[in-house]
């Protein structure tokens, strides 16, 4: 997946994106367009993508994945967002459970891709639940919001992207990218429920089930919707 940073660019993602004690695996992308979703399967994406109309909000819980470490450095995200599956720009919040120097980091995070995400001073513990909302006003207005009901803690900004389609609705796993997809964090697995889109079930749309594949290896796999809301993504491959 397409990753172009230049310079400037990139001191400015270390001078102003970095939540404390992130490290520099931060400037990842969490959701560079994704134009590879075939027969339900995707190099770097699990979870559900409704497509086929004009979506403006999404919204989805979860419980915040612990992060199984060795000494590599490896990543997951887990997100709601608009457009990206098959758009190219991605309005999107959510969380990481990272692994650096062979330790879990977690955090959250916004992107309004193609701009450099944004990293949250947000507290976000294993085990935490985890709400996040995207809505749009249809004329380049987006809300973003992000809740750890367990802590209390919130977050929400509100962004513009005019050129932004509309053309897809996500609850999604992620493998995120630096030059091309990176391994994959060992985070067990995650409990998606309340995934809604436009107000409706998820599972109204007839959403496209996703799991990610790379080559022969599939890195993690995607679960049925339970009552057109809920559903698991269990990591099988960094």
């Amino acid at each position: 997946m397409p990753r172009r940073i230049a310079a400037l660019a990139l001191f400015l993602v270390f001078a102003f994106a970095f939540p404390a004690g992130a490290g520099a695996h931060s400037i990842v992308r969490h959701g560079a367009p994704n134009h590879r979703i075939t027969r339900s399967t995707s190099t770097n994406w699990a979870g559900y993508s409704a497509t086929g109309g004009t979506f403006t909000s999404v919204s989805a819980t979860w419980k915040q994945p612990a992060a199984t470490c060795t000494s590599a450095t490896a990543y997951s995200s887990f997100w709601v967002g608009l457009d990206g599956d098959g758009t190219n720009t991605v309005e999107q919040i959510g969380t990481d459970a990272d692994c650096s120097g062979g330790k879990p980091v977690y955090y959250a995070w916004y992107e309004m891709y193609p701009k450099f995400p944004v990293n949250l001073s947000l507290t976000i513990n294993p085990g935490d639940t985890v709400s996040a909302k995207v809505t749009t006003n249809g004329n380049g207005n987006f809300t973003l919001t992000i809740k750890d009901t367990t802590t209390g803690g919130s977050f929400t900004t509100t962004q513009k992207l005019r050129r932004a389609k509309l053309g897809s609705a996500e609850v999604i796993a992620e493998a995120p990218s630096s030059g091309g997809v990176l391994p994959l964090a060992n985070f067990g697995s995650v409990g998606f429920s309340a995934a809604t889109v436009n107000g409706q079930p998820i599972g109204s749309f007839n959403p496209d089930r996703i799991d990610m594949v790379s080559g022969t290896t599939t890195k993690a796999t995607t679960s049925a919707l339970s009552g057109g809301t809920a559903f698991s993504v269990k990591w099988n491959h960094a």
